[in-house]
C-alpha cells in the first residue's frame, strides 16, 4: 500500500518542479532570448494538461519498470536494502538511455517557431530529465531502502485475496507441469 502513495506523491513532486520551471522560463520570460519567443505572462493551460498526461505516464512507466525489478529480487532474496540496490542496477542504464532519447526528442520539439510546441518540447524534456535523475535515481531507492519492509505490506482482506486468487510473479513449476501430465497418461477404455 505504500508504494503507490509513494509512486504518486513522488510523480506529483516531478511534475510541481517542471510546472515551476515553466512558469520561470515561459511566464516570467527568463530565456526567452536563447529560446526566441515573447513572454505573455501566462501560460496556456491546455498545454499544462497535456503535459501532467504525458508526463505523468511516461514517469509511472519507468516506475513500474523500476519496481517490478526490485519486486522480482526481493522476492527472490527477501533482502528489502539488495533488491533496491539490485533492481537499481538492473534498470538504471534503460531507463537513463530511454530518458534521453526522449529528452532529444523533446529537444528537438523547442527548435519549433511556435512558442506552444516549443513549450511543449522544454517542458517534457524538463520532466524527463528530472523524473530519470532526481526522482528514479535518488528519492524511489533512498525511499524505499528507508520504508524496509513496509514497503511490501498489504492490509489482511488483500493479502488474503491475492493467496486465495493466486497471484504470483514466477510460475509455479508443478501446476504448469500438471497439464502435460494428464496428457502423458494414457486414458482407459472404460473412461473413453
Amino acid at each position: 500500500m505504500l508504494v503507490p502513495l509513494k509512486a504518486i506523491v513522488l510523480n506529483l513532486l516531478s511534475l510541481t518542479a517542471t510546472f515551476g520551471a515553466m512558469v520561470w522560463i515561459f511566464q516570467e520570460g527568463n530565456l526567452s532570448g536563447v529560446l526566441g519567443f515573447t513572454a505573455t505572462g501566462t501560460l496556456n493551460t491546455s498545454m499544462l494538461i497535456l503535459m501532467f498526461c504525458i508526463a505523468f505516464g511516461l514517469s509511472m512507466d519507468y516506475e513500474v519498470f523500476l519496481l517490478s525489478r526490485i519486486k522480482e529480487e526481493y522476492d527472490r532474496t527477501g533482502d528489502n536494502q539488495a533488491a533496491v540496490a539490485t533492481g537499481l542496477e538492473r534498470t538504471g542504464r534503460i531507463v537513463t538511455a530511454a530518458a534521453a532519447l526522449l529528452s532529444i526528442v523533446f529537444i528537438a520539439l523547442a527548435t519549433s517557431g511556435i512558442t506552444f510546441i516549443k513549450m511543449f518540447g522544454v517542458g517534457m524534456a524538463l520532466a524527463v530529465i528530472v523524473d530519470a535523475t532526481l526522482i528514479r535515481a535518488a528519492l524511489v531507492p533512498a525511499f524505499m531502502r528507508l520504508a524496509g519492509s513496509a514497503n511490501w505490506w498489504a492490509p489482511k482482506p488483500l493479502r488474503r485475496l491475492h493467496a486465495r486468487v493466486g497471484l504470483r510473479e514466477a510460475a509455479d513449476p508443478v501446476a504448469l507441469a500438471r497439464p502435460s501430465l494428464e496428457r502423458a497418461e494414457p486414458r482407459s477404455k472404460d473412461a473413453a
